[in-house]
């Protein structure tokens, strides 16, 4: 009987010992399992901000936004050039041009207006803003309340524009390699053109809805279409104006062996009728080029931010070899 008792005795101290331990476990794996969660969700956080130096000061970006805006008609193409689709731009056209309306299917149009619509970028729920400071300065206090605004300083080649954005991104290698790729299709380019043209001139013109415009060699059309493409502009042209704007009287006296004509707005009327006007006058009947047909009619939509984009020059670049070379 004192033998039972004693074996009795044994089995409920180890009970008693596996229950404290037992409990000593529940007690702490809680406590183990938060300070790794809190160990794991600081180092993602740490991962997903950092600070970015921009003109308005230092700013908490996220390193991989996933719902950017960039302001400006240009700057959504910088972003795509770059790997990123906006949520939301301004767009100056009713559609968007061909090599963007694909990939911006799901992207909200604002319009373009001198200020921004506020509700629909709210509404976009963007994580973070990217504009040039003098298109947004005036708008930056109510945009950096809605998220991140990053304002990037005024530029006068596209090209520092898109290191600037790539830098807000960290995409800057990206940047570089899109420079570089289109340095390599306009001298490809170049050499089909001189071989098609060879030092004939050329002139680039815009028919408005109130005006014709020529441009020159110094404007971003005339560096495009002169400089990297490298066609021979024409002689009388004044070397200081960037464009002019000329009346259907004053054509005879800017007489290229070669046209490229880009209508602004191919939907609008006005510009039509301003269009037909002009193609059924003698004055433009007379004209070298078009007596041997040489003027090449490009889209408005398309050709909007010539000179000023990577993704436009590179569709211009094809466009216009194509054009030229259907007709030699």
């Amino acid at each position: 009987m004192k033998r039972n008792k004693s074996w009795i005795t044994s089995i409920v101290i180890v009970l008693l010992v596996m229950l404290s331990t037992a409990c000593a476990a529940n007690n702490t794996e809680p406590n183990a399992a938060k300070e790794n969660d809190g160990g794991t969700n600081a180092g993602a956080k740490e991962k997903e901000e950092r600070v970015f130096s921009s003109l308005k000061g230092d700013l908490t970006i996220p390193v991989e936004p996933q719902r950017v805006i960039g302001l400006s008609v240009v700057y959504p193409e910088f972003l795509y050039a770059l790997g990123v689709t906006p949520v939301a731009v301004q767009n100056y056209h009713d559609d968007f041009p061909s090599y963007l309306q694909e990939a911006f299917k799901d992207t909200l149009k604002m319009g373009l207006a001198q200020t921004p619509d506020f509700e629909a970028i709210l509404d976009s729920q963007p994580d973070l803003i990217i504009a040039p400071t003098w298109w947004a300065d005036k708008d930056y206090d109510q945009l950096s309340k809605i998220a991140p605004t990053v304002l990037l300083p005024q530029r006068d080649n596209w090209r520092d524009e898109l290191r600037d954005i790539s830098d807000v991104l960290g995409k800057k290698e990206q940047a570089e390699k899109v420079i570089q790729d289109l340095q390599t299709k306009e001298k490809e380019a170049k050499e089909k053109l001189h071989s098609i043209v060879g030092d004939e001139t050329v002139l680039y013109m815009m028919v408005m809805d109130k005006e014709i415009v020529i441009y020159g060699i110094n404007s971003d059309r005339g560096i495009f279409i002169h400089k990297a493409l490298d066609l021979q502009p024409i002689e009388d042209f004044p070397q200081t104006e960037l464009s002019l704007s000329i009346s259907l009287e004053k054509i005879p006296e800017y007489n290229p062996d070669h046209l490229i004509l880009q209508l602004d707005d191919e939907s609008s009327e006005a510009v039509q009728n301003r269009y037909k006007e002009m193609v059924n006058s003698s004055l433009w009947k007379n004209m070298t080029a078009v007596q041997n047909d040489h003027v090449y009619v490009v889209g408005g939509k398309e050709w909007f931010s010539l000179g000023m984009s990577p993704l436009a020059d590179t569709y211009a670049i094809d466009d216009i070899v194509k054009a030229f070379e259907s007709k030699k």
